[in-house]
């Protein structure tokens, strides 16, 4: 059936799917520097030197050759295509239930985020996980498969759950709060400065992107140390970064996060968007 006579809720997951695909690519090795540096901080020593985001950018390239950042692209890959097409599908149908044909206030606009983040992160947590100890380097792993059989065989299924609360507590308010920074941005765009709509849409989402991830860099730290170390539990992830590193160690990698978080998700909804008008939803 052509995409043209789909149901709308196929539709808004074709046109997630593509926007996460092509956001993804494009800023992966972001997201290995970003959790090298959160691994990093569970094994170092109290008082030893920082250790910051170009030297762990030029080590891997060092040592892992050019391609080596995007290691993990596979898993990654894995997660989105499939999860931001069920989020914005989730997202879509939602909207289209609950508020039909009108527009969702700042808390309406925070509660769909949220509540379609929620669905797609628990679907999609096991992806999450095998991605997580993939890119760290910690264990060795030669390949996603061998990585999903060693959890599976030495831990076990319950294992690839691990950090859920972590990783809820960070991507349904992230998400919420995204979604609904970027409506009111939109809303109040200065009528005065004529640009493209993918422009005021980009322009908007990377605003959003930055007030949001900031807001939840430190959820961010614990579900990472927590997937990483499935022998940690969420309050117990917490103590250690604070009694270890201090409240500074929960901005552990905040500025390779901010970056892609930031451009993942202001891509991801304008290139949504577009293809949602290409297609004739309204978005």
């Amino acid at each position: 059936m052509e995409l043209a006579l789909a149901h709308p809720a196929i539709k808004a997951f074709v046109c997630g799917s593509l926007s996460g695909t092509c956001s993804t690519l494009l800023f992966q090795p972001l997201d290995l520097v970003k959790t090298r540096l959160q691994t990093l901080q569970s094994t170092m020593q109290p008082g030893s030197g920082r250790i910051g985001m170009v030297t762990v950018l030029l080590n891997v390239v060092r040592t892992e050759r050019l391609l080596g950042l995007w290691k993990g692209a596979s898993p990654s890959f894995m997660r989105t295509i499939p999860g931001v097409g069920l989020y914005f599908s989730t997202y879509h149908s939602f909207k289209q239930h609950v508020f039909q044909e009108k527009s969702p206030g700042a808390l309406g606009a925070a509660l769909l985020g949220g509540g379609a983040r929620a669905v797609a992160g628990v679907v999609m947590l096991p992806v999450t996980v095998i991605k997580a100890r993939y890119e760290c380097g910690r264990y060795g792993y030669r390949s996603v498969t061998q990585a999903l059989r060693r959890v599976c065989r030495t831990e076990g299924p319950t294992a690839l759950y691990s950090g859920m609360m972590a990783t809820l507590l960070r991507d349904v308010p992230f998400s919420g709060i995204y979604v609904m920074f970027y409506g009111q941005l939109k809303t109040s765009w200065p009528k005065e400065i004529s640009v493209s709509a993918p422009l005021t849409n980009f322009s908007c989402g990377t605003l959003a992107g930055v007030l949001a991830s900031l807001i939840t860099q430190p959820a961010d730290v614990v579900k990472t140390l927590v997937q990483v170390n499935p022998q940690l539990r969420t309050a117990d992830a917490v103590r250690y970064i604070y009694v270890e590193h201090g409240l500074k160690g929960f901005l552990r990698g905040a500025v390779p996060r901010c970056l892609r978080r930031t451009l993942i998700a202001a891509m991801a909804w304008t290139i949504y968007e577009q293809m949602m008008l290409y297609v004739g939803l309204k978005s």
